[in-house]
């Protein structure tokens, strides 16, 4: 299955607010490896970037001021993650976000374009529970460069999100179930053993007389079996 790990920022914290997505990012993800494609575009919101928002990513309204709106970029994003599992850190909020943007396009939620959505925070919780789980703590602890990440940014972050992702499930795709199964406890005494010998009829002791007749030609009357048999015979 198609994996797209995707990330997203926003104007603020709420959707509901109105706050809307101002940088989109995704890559794509076959098979445990990255395959360089990759969705990513900044949007204008129009409306004015949080002063709260704009520390942790650092996107002017004059920067976005040119951009495209999240609608003409709808068909496009719908494509790139059509049918694969989407992967994001914090999912809920990404979703939210989404979804409200689908909304406000007239489209259907998120979850009816995508395989299945997974949360990466919620399983590295579970792992980790008690420990710091952003995205910059899980870099540190799996020892993941992260060193270009000054800023928030929705493609570094998807990518990054992508290397923690594999470190996080680091040998699930090759877990075996080994199944082995009850031996029973059987004992034999060899002497218990009783060995049936049936006498050979008269036709398979000529089939036997012919054959050694033919060796002992071949081998110019050096086949041993037919001399012992004589010696024994006598």
């Amino acid at each position: 299955m198609r994996q797209i790990f995707l990330d997203t920022e926003t104007t603020g914290l709420e959707s509901k607010l109105g706050h809307r997505i101002i940088e989109i990012a995704a890559v794509e993800m076959i098979n445990r490896t990255l395959t360089g494609r990759r969705f990513h575009n900044y949007l204008n919101p129009d409306r004015k970037v949080e002063a709260g928002a704009l520390q942790i990513h650092g996107l002017t309204d004059d920067f976005l001021q040119d951009k495209q709106k999240f609608f003409d970029i709808t068909n496009e994003l719908l494509e790139f993650i059509d049918d694969a599992e989407l992967i994001m850190h914090n999912a809920p909020f990404d979703v939210g976000f989404l979804n409200n943007e689908l909304g406000l396009a007239k489209l259907q939620p998120l979850e009816n374009y995508c395989h299945s959505i997974t949360d990466t925070l919620k399983i590295a919780k579970e792992l980790h529970p008690g420990k710091r789980n952003n995205l910059n703590a899980l870099c540190e602890r799996y020892q993941i460069n992260n060193s270009k990440r000054v800023l928030h940014g929705a493609l570094l972050d998807a990518e990054l999100l992508a290397e923690v992702y594999l470190a996080i499930t680091r040998g699930q795709e090759s877990l075996v179930m080994e199944i082995s199964f009850p031996q029973p406890d059987i004992k034999i005494n060899p002497q218990d053993i009783e060995l049936i010998s049936l006498p050979a009829n008269t036709e398979e002791l000529e089939l036997h007389a012919e054959q050694l007749e033919a060796i002992d030609r071949e081998s110019k009357k050096m086949c041993l079996w037919k001399h012992i048999e004589s010696s024994t015979i006598k």
